[in-house]
């Protein structure tokens, strides 16, 4: 018993002396990293649940099982390694894909969400009821996390974490512009709320329909690249089958040929797309 007694006493007594030390103050999150990047690529593609030290087991497993694959086929361990990196890329670029693809169709959406807002404004809603009701009445592809914040809302009360939390869930650019505007309505006041959120939902049509118009025109830029680089390794593919065509690629020469062939690839890609596909928004208002 006298043990016990002593031990709660010394537990007290450092918890008094621990109350006297300033904690310091928390390392704030690194926002412009490739982990950060990463993650909000996944939950612009619809995978919010997904984290980036998964994708990447993801690609290194797919990777190793095509390159066995591969080398048990080919009998070539240099053609299968090839493949194998090909492959290790293929779900980050499904990623990227449908990231893409998901923000283009959000970005017809976004002006009716602005539209929603300043409706609910001018029917005297307050700010944290004009962004909640978004989850009943707002397009049916964004009702989810405006849903949440309306939860999260009525649970905190915190206007301003609830907004920081919808940011990440949305993950997008314009997401970020929106939220910012009504944190700084909400912090400093003004009763121009309304005429922003109208210049906004035109500017956010106008920028959809040149964007659109623009992605049109220059599709076949990007497709003609993805066919470029496709074409010489499909026929690798095919050679690779026969062993005079391994025991080519098996030696020094031919792996310095594929190296070189992969790097002059990644470079012609990188470039082609770099010239025919539009800049996408980045988010600047974390």
């Amino acid at each position: 018993m006298g043990v016990v007694v002593g031990l709660m006493l010394g537990a007290g007594a450092f918890c008094v002396w621990w109350s006297f030390w300033d904690p310091g103050q928390r390392r704030p999150r690194r926002t412009d990293g490739w982990a950060a990047r990463t993650q909000d690529l996944l939950v612009q593609a619809g995978a919010p649940s997904v984290t980036p030290g998964a994708l990447v087991a993801s690609s290194v497993g797919v990777g190793l099982v095509v390159w066995l694959v591969g080398a048990v086929l080919t009998g070539s361990a240099t053609i299968a390694a090839c493949f194998g990196v090909i492959a290790a890329s293929a779900p980050s670029a499904l990623v990227r894909a449908r990231a893409r693809r998901r923000r283009a169709g959000l970005r017809e959406v976004w002006p009716e969400v602005v539209d929603h807002l300043a409706s609910g404004v001018r029917a005297g809603l307050s700010l944290p009821e004009a962004v909640g009701q978004l989850g009943d009445r707002g397009p049916e592809v964004l009702r989810d996390p405006f849903r949440r914040f309306a939860q999260d809302y009525r649970a905190s009360g915190r206007f301003g974490e609830c907004l920081d939390a919808l940011k990440d869930r949305l993950a997008d650019p314009v997401a970020d512009r929106i939220v910012e505007a009504l944190r700084l309505t909400r912090d400093v006041g003004g009763t121009d709320l309304g005429r922003l959120l109208r210049t906004l939902s035109t500017f956010l049509r106008d920028d959809a329909r040149t964007r659109g118009e623009l992605e049109a025109r220059q599709s076949w830029t990007v497709n003609g690249a993805r066919l470029a680089v496709a074409g010489p390794w499909v026929v690798l593919g095919f050679l690779a089958t026969r062993p005079e065509t391994a025991a080519a690629y098996n030696s020094v020469a031919g792996a310095a040929v594929l190296a070189a062939g992969a790097a002059c690839t990644v470079v012609a890609y990188q470039l082609m797309l770099r010239i025919g596909r539009l800049p996408e928004d980045e988010r600047v208002l974390r």
